[in-house]
């Protein structure tokens, strides 16, 4: 193989911003000297929006050994791959590709796990009761995760009931744990960890949610992020709420997981975490 060639790469358009191969080379500095990671680069690839396919099988042929994926790429990558995860089933989407031996493309997705892992650096989910906010394509990619970890319940609330309720139908079959949808402006009872999945903090907006939803000692989760506070940990904190965390580590722990699928090693995100806080 060209040593020139990268082995991983960030799949997307735009692609220039992406901070994922800094992120991957401090990971893969913490096994320096490791077999896993002797050969280890990464690099960012630009993709046509109509060559997805034929990007990845150029970059195969070169040497590529795997990639992650994101915007507007992650159902053609759903589709271009032959064989996927589960949670990459529940998803809907591939965030995260490996090559396989003989030469096809498994594709997982590790946003839900990404979550999951920087939630679990605060409190426990086993017994909580969950909120979850929106019912889009990020909502989907984390509710496997979330339910693996046997919380309580959870309340899938949205704009409208009819998309929540929708959603749902994919996972219910195949769980105990109470699920229930809700419009937001209807939401009964408490939550211990509430989870905003829309996009309504890029946008500057308050989501309408009564500030009785956050149960006394509850964590606030904002999978937005930035260097300042975002409108829903503001509306969070207003509520009373003292636990109030963005979604910067989702984001470093999905590339975690991402990491230890191609390396078989778990690295230690929190230094990478820090280093990337101090990014924004």
């Amino acid at each position: 193989m060209n040593v020139t060639q990268p082995t991983y790469v960030v799949i997307g358009n735009p692609i220039a911003h992406s901070k994922s191969p800094q992120i991957h080379a401090q990971f893969a500095a913490q096994f320096a000297g490791h077999p896993a990671v002797a050969t280890f680069s990464y690099a960012r690839l630009l993709a046509p929006l109509d060559g997805f396919a034929a990007s990845v099988n150029e970059f195969a042929a070169e040497g590529g050994r795997g990639a992650n994926v994101t915007v507007p790429f992650k159902e053609d990558a759903f589709r271009f791959a032959a064989a996927r995860t589960e949670r990459a089933e529940a998803a809907g989407a591939v965030n995260t590709l490996q090559q396989l031996p003989d030469g096809s493309w498994l594709g997982d997705n590790t946003d839900g796990a990404g979550l999951v892992a920087d939630v679990l650096r605060h409190v426990d989910i086993r017994g909580r009761r969950i909120l979850l906010l929106g019912a889009g394509g990020a909502a989907r990619g984390v509710i496997l995760p979330l339910l693996a970890e046997s919380p309580a319940c959870l309340t899938l609330a949205n704009r409208t009931l009819g998309k929540a309720q929708l959603l749902l139908e994919h996972f219910q079959a195949n769980t105990d744990i109470p699920l229930q949808v809700s419009e937001y402006h209807a939401i009964a009872g408490q939550y211990d960890l509430i989870i905003n999945a829309t996009s309504a903090s890029l946008g500057g907006e308050r989501l309408p949610i009564a500030n009785a939803v956050f149960a006394p000692n509850a964590l606030a989760y904002d999978m937005m992020y930035g260097k300042d506070e975002t409108p829903f940990l503001a509306q969070a904190r207003e509520a009373g709420v003292a636990q109030r965390v963005d979604g910067l580590g989702m984001l470093v722990g999905q590339a975690a997981e991402a990491f230890h699928l191609w390396t078989g090693l778990r690295p230690d995100f929190e230094p990478v975490l820090q280093w990337m806080r101090s990014q924004l």
